[in-house]
């Protein structure tokens, strides 16, 4: 649906930090896929602008 490659290569995260911020949100959404890829990139997004860390969103996918 989105673009997920261009949004993962300009994301700044190497390709471990893309993988377990995938793996994370892929259990919270699992089984659709277009939310799935929405909070990806909403998190790609939040990391690269700095709003909050690769660690923080982790954390936070985790108490969900």
């Amino acid at each position: 649906m989105f673009n997920l490659e261009e949004v993962k290569r300009a994301s700044g995260l190497s390709a471990g930090e893309l993988t377990r911020l995938e793996e994370e949100i892929r259990r919270e959404f699992e089984g659709d896929e277009m939310m799935f890829e929405l909070h990806l990139i909403r998190a790609i997004r939040a990391i690269k602008e700095g709003w909050v860390t690769l660690e923080e969103t982790l954390s936070k996918s985790e108490r969900v």
